[in-house]
C-alpha cells in the first residue's frame, strides 16, 4: 500500500513539473558517483520526473572512472487526438571522468564528460515541428561534482552543462542547458537511498524552439561495491 501511495505521489510530482505542454527536453537524473578507490562499482535506479533512470559507475584506477546512464519515460496512455499530454522518450549516455579525494578521503571532486543518444515522441507545436512526432536527440555533457561522503550520509553538488540537439528530417534545433543539482544519499555502507533535486535552464533561450522541463526530482536506491571505507 505504501509503495502504491509513493508511486502515485511521484507520478503527480512528475505531472506538476512537466505540465501539459509535453516538453521535448526532459533532463535525466545526474549520475554523481563520488568514487573513492580503484575497483569501486556503483549501480543505482531512480524514479522521478524523468521516469526510470538506471545508472552505473566504475573506477578503473584511483583517479579514472566511467559512467553509463539511461532514462525511460512513457506518458502516452491516451493516444487520442484529444489528449492533453503525450510524451515518451528513451535515452542512453556514457562518459569517462576524473575523480580525486581532497582534504581527507571523505571529500570528493569528480568531473565527467560524454555523449548521449535518444529519441522522443511528444505532442507540441512550434515554428519548426508539427505535433506528435518522433524526434532524435544527441547530447554532449560536462559534469563537475564536489561532495562529502561517509558510511551513513553522502552529499554532492553537481553542475552539468549540456549541448542538446534535436533532429527531425532536415530540421534541427540546438540548446545549451545549465543544470545544477543537489544529490543526497542516506543508508549504511553498501546500500543507500538516493534523492536528487535540480534545475534545467537554457543559456541560449532566445535561439531555441523546443520546450523543456525546468526541474528535476528523483528518488532511488544505490548499491556500492568495492569501496574502501576509512
Amino acid at each position: 500500500m505504501k509503495t502504491k501511495q509513493f508511486s502515485i505521489l511521484l507520478f503527480a510530482s512528475a505531472i506538476f513539473l512537466i505540465n501539459s505542454c509535453a516538453p521535448a527536453y526532459v533532463p535525466n537524473v545526474i549520475n554523481a558517483p563520488m568514487l573513492t578507490n580503484q575497483g569501486e562499482i556503483q549501480a543505482a535506479i531512480h524514479f522521478g520526473t524523468s521516469g526510470f533512470n538506471p545508472q552505473f559507475a566504475y573506477a578503473f584506477t584511483n583517479h579514472l572512472g566511467i559512467m553509463l546512464n539511461a532514462s525511460f519515460l512513457d506518458m502516452t496512455s491516451d493516444t487520442s487526438s484529444t489528449s492533453d499530454f503525450y510524451h515518451k522518450h528513451s535515452f542512453f549516455e556514457f562518459g569517462p571522468g576524473y575523480y580525486t579525494n581532497f582534504g581527507s578521503s571523505r571529500f570528493k571532486f569528480g568531473t565527467y564528460g560524454g555523449v548521449g543518444f535518444g529519441k522522443i515522441n511528444a505532442e507540441y507545436e512550434n515554428e519548426i515541428w508539427n505535433s506528435r512526432v518522433e524526434v532524435k536527440c544527441t547530447r554532449l555533457f560536462l559534469q563537475p561534482t564536489v561532495g562529502v561522503t561517509s558510511k551513513i550520509f553522502d552529499l554532492g553538488i553537481s553542475t552539468r552543462f549540456v549541448v542538446v540537439t534535436f533532429n527531425q528530417d532536415s530540421e534541427k534545433d540546438t540548446g545549451i542547458m545549465f543544470e545544477p543539482a543537489l544529490t543526497a544519499k542516506l543508508g549504511w555502507d553498501h546500500i543507500k537511498a538516493v534523492g536528487q533535486i535540480g534545475l534545467s535552464y537554457p543559456l541560449n533561450s532566445d535561439n531555441i524552439h523546443f520546450v523543456y522541463q525546468p526541474g528535476l526530482v528523483s528518488l532511488g536506491i544505490q548499491g556500492n561495491f568495492g569501496k574502501i571505507f576509512k
